[in-house]
C-alpha cells in the first residue's frame, strides 16, 4: 500500500451471461474494495467486439480513490475477475467481467504484469467515451488530454444505455 490515496481509473467490460448486471455488480465490489473508495462511475455503454469474438459488450469506466500500490490494485481487480468467472481460453476470448486499471495517478507503469497508461486505451471509444463522461478534462501521462484522441475513434460504434 501507499501513505497516500491515489486516483486510478478502471475499465470494466463483459458480453458473457448478463453482461448488464455483470457489470453494475462489479462497479458495486469495486466500491468494495479495500483502502479505496468509487469517487465516479460513467453510464454504461454498449459497443461491438474490437480484435475479438463474441456479442457486443456492456463497458464503463470506474474512478477509485485508493492507497492500494498500483500492483495489489490489479491484483484485487484479478480476483474480481475471477469471482465473477472469468475465464481466459484464448487471447481475447468472450468474458463474463474484464477489468483493466486505465490509469493509477499521473504515474507511467511499465512491469510484466502491468502496463499503465493502459496501452490500447487511446484507440478505443468504449474506453475514451465513459472516461471523458467521468473527467472531460483527464490528462493521459505522457500522451497528454485524452479527449484530443476522440478523432481517433469517432467511427467505433457506442451507444449509451444507462
Amino acid at each position: 500500500m501507499t501513505d497516500r490515496q491515489i486516483v486510478a481509473c478502471i475499465g470494466i467490460g463483459s458480453n458473457l451471461g448478463d453482461a448488464e448486471d455483470n457489470v453494475r455488480n462489479a462497479l458495486l465490489e469495486l466500491a468494495k474494495l479495500p483502502s479505496s473508495s468509487l469517487t465516479g462511475q460513467s453510464s454504461l455503454f454498449r459497443t461491438g467486439p474490437i480484435d475479438a469474438d463474441g456479442d457486443d459488450y456492456i463497458n464503463a469506466v470506474a474512478r477509485v480513490s485508493t492507497s492500494l500500490s498500483a500492483e495489489e490494485l490489479l491484483q484485487a481487480l484479478l480476483q474480481l475477475e475471477q469471482d465473477f468467472g472469468r475465464e481466459r481460453s484464448y487471447l481475447n476470448a468472450p468474458r463474463t467481467l474484464d477489468l483493466d486499471v486505465l490509469l493509477y495517478g499521473d504515474q507511467i507503469i511499465s512491469t510484466s504484469t502491468l502496463t499503465v497508461p493502459h496501452p490500447r486505451m487511446t484507440a478505443r471509444a468504449f474506453v475514451l467515451i465513459p472516461l471523458l463522461q467521468i473527467d472531460p478534462f483527464i490528462q493521459i501521462p505522457g500522451l497528454g488530454a485524452a479527449h484530443l484522441f476522440v478523432p481517433g475513434v469517432a467511427k467505433q460504434a457506442i451507444q449509451k444505455i444507462a
